[in-house]
């Protein structure tokens, strides 16, 4: 089945103290609509939100699966806990951001810390 405009992003843990180079096993890849400038596309997210999954990937920590959420107001965030006793991890402003190769975003865990990560790979689905 194909889905049209969803890509596959990829996103790696950019340079932080304990990972002074980045870190390839440390990240997320999630699939979202983009639209022809790189943002993520609110209309066609709509109508394909049930595709729109996440996989985070942290060093030797179990991984999470979960969906890409539009929140009231506008904002994205990734939902894993179906129960509800987890908090969301919040994109920083990944409205207003291009995922394409090179460019760097931003990710509020669910402890409150704020991670930036580079865009990798942005492939068709």
């Amino acid at each position: 089945m194909e889905h049209l405009g969803l890509k596959k992003i990829r996103l790696n843990l950019a340079r932080t103290k304990e990972h002074p180079g980045g870190s390839a096993l440390h990240g997320y890849e999630f699939i979202a609509p983009l639209d022809d400038n790189g943002h993520i596309d609110p209309v066609e997210w709509k109508k394909q939100r049930m595709h729109c999954r996440v996989r985070r990937f942290w060093g030797d920590e179990e991984e999470d699966l979960g969906h890409l959420v539009h929140r009231r107001g506008g904002s994205w965030a990734f939902h894993y806990d179906i129960d509800g006793d987890e908090d969301d991890e919040a994109g920083y402003k990944f409205g207003e951001h291009p995922f394409q190769p090179g460019e760097y975003v931003s990710i509020r865990d669910e402890d409150g810390d704020l991670y930036t990560f580079q865009v990798v790979t942005v492939v068709d689905v």
